[in-house]
């Protein structure tokens, strides 16, 4: 019988592993500090980092910074760093998948899986995160829902692929498969546009080169803290 040859992976897909963003701008995008997102991947205390980290304030891969969009979430809705870890290591464990915040899996599964190891598994602790905050589950459930809103995920691959990292800048998106992962609007990733404004072109002017309304290239700038009417 002839042999069956495996199709390689897009090579987008390869991307999502490549560090390529700065500690920094991870924290931006996901609404957090840079002490805690560096805190996530290379402190933890006694027990360790909680995500992945590749060595000291090395940049983050687009995996690691959903993960960090996700972990951000869950933090700000109350688990503990313990239990996060705990949790998303059981996670990764049962859907044998790496990243798993970043994985269409959790995104189907994920809450339900919160709720449903506060039973199975009371050691992990999980039931005070999703019953005792001032609205108890739902309240729980509906800050992490926010949080999935802003992603498109890919069904034939089961990651969560455009990022709409600002709800106060919804033109703004981050795509792997575009740009390299730069924050975008319509494919023109907004720091071209702010070089361009700090090079003197009028709003106007970059809109026509790259075929963008001014409204647009003003939400870009405005995304990368550039005075418009500077």
């Amino acid at each position: 019988m002839p042999e069956v040859k495996q199709s390689e992976p897009p090579a987008w897909l390869r991307r999502l592993y490549l560090p390529s963003y700065r500690i920094a701008d991870a924290a931006r995008y996901a609404g957090t500090s840079s002490q805690r997102v560096s805190y996530w991947h290379y402190g933890g205390g006694k027990l360790g980092p909680a995500l992945e980290g590749k060595g000291q304030l090395a940049p983050l891969s687009y995996f690691q910074l959903i993960e960090v969009a996700f972990v951000a979430t869950f933090r700000d809705a109350g688990l503990s760093l313990q239990k996060l870890r705990r949790t998303r290591e059981y996670v990764a464990q049962v859907f044998k998948i790496d990243y798993p915040f970043a994985r269409l899996q959790f995104k189907t599964d994920g809450l339900d899986v919160f709720l449903d190891l506060a039973t199975q598994l009371p050691e992990l602790g999980l039931d005070a995160v999703v019953t005792a905050s001032r609205h108890g589950q739902q309240m729980w459930r509906e800050v992490v829902l926010d949080r999935f809103a802003q992603f498109e995920y890919d069904d034939t691959h089961g990651l969560a692929t455009v990022w709409h990292p600002s709800p106060s800048h919804p033109l703004v998106t981050i795509d792997p498969r575009k740009q390299f992962g730069a924050p975008a609007i319509r494919g023109i990733p907004t720091w071209t546009l702010a070089g361009r404004r700090n090079a003197g072109e009028s709003v106007a002017e970059i809109g026509y080169d790259f075929g963008l309304e001014e409204h647009e290239v003003e939400q870009g700038l405005d995304w990368e803290r550039f005075d418009v009417a500077s």
